[in-house]
């Protein structure tokens, strides 16, 4: 029904940075918050940035300052950009969207497949 596909993960240098996206398509009727989560090994799953359709954004403290959330409702996209990456910020980043499939139906949250991001010199 709704797919989420992310892009933009890689291997990047500590101080460097680097830009997410995330693209929901499929059966939209429309998309309330969108948000960043990342999962590091031996770590629970833990949220990084999440914005509204009216572009109130939340951000983890660790991440305040050097990561920006933002979205292009038009294209059902949400981005990350993470600047002064640092060895702390290695982990897999998933894409969550809280999405309502017809008029009338039920919120219900999608994810995408993950990213992996590494930042190591």
């Amino acid at each position: 029904q709704v797919q989420l596909v992310e892009s933009g993960g890689g291997l990047v240098q500590p101080g460097g940075s680097l830009r997410l996206s995330c693209a929901a398509s499929g059966s939209i009727f429309s998309i309330y918050t969108m948000g960043w989560y990342r999962q590091a090994p031996g770590k629970e799953r833990e949220l990084v940035a999440s914005i509204t359709s009216l572009h109130s954004t939340n951000y983890a403290d660790s991440v305040k300052g050097r990561f920006t959330i933002s979205r292009d409702n038009a294209k059902n996209t949400v981005y990350l950009q993470m600047n002064s990456l640092n060895a702390e910020d290695t982990a897999v980043y998933y894409c969550n969207a809280e999405v309502r499939v017809v008029v009338g139906g039920r919120v219900t949250g999608y994810w995408g497949q993950g990213t992996q991001v590494t930042v190591s010199s």
